[in-house]
């Protein structure tokens, strides 16, 4: 399905529940931040995501902190590694597309992740990443 089919079919909430799995949403958030400033991205993706989740019977499975820590993730990585598509973005990111242990492990401790709060907002990550003092910030 090309970009435009998958976004047009997850916002009118026509593709199937069990179809929609961790690289479906990295994939989702990567086309958002290609054509969207960040801000708008992260509103698009969240509400689309709570439509989503709602239209599917699992409101519940919403997650904030989740959600914002990953779309923020991928836009660092799109704007320190461009990629003219989503496969070659995600050939170089793997780590984005591994959902258990996540990427979000090095950022966040398991309670915080667990907690209602996290569900509910977004939460600043719990852990000091060791990788911070060697990334090149140019």
């Amino acid at each position: 399905m090309n970009d435009r089919d998958f976004v047009d079919a997850f916002e009118a909430c026509t593709l199937p529940n069990g179809s929609f799995h961790h690289r479906d949403h990295v994939r989702l958030a990567w086309i958002y931040l290609r054509d969207l400033p960040l801000l708008e991205a992260l509103d698009r993706f969240t509400t689309s995501l709570q439509r989503f989740a709602a239209a599917n019977g699992r409101p519940e499975l919403y997650h904030a902190t989740i959600t914002w820590a990953y779309l923020l993730l991928i836009h660092e990585r799109m704007e320190r590694m461009p990629a003219d598509d989503f496969e070659s973005f995600a050939r170089s990111n793997a780590d984005l597309l591994t959902w258990k242990p996540s990427v979000l492990d090095v950022y966040y401790d398991r309670a915080t992740l667990d907690s209602e709060l996290a569900r509910r907002t977004f939460l600043m990550p719990s852990k000091a990443d060791p990788q911070m003092s060697q990334i090149n910030t140019d």
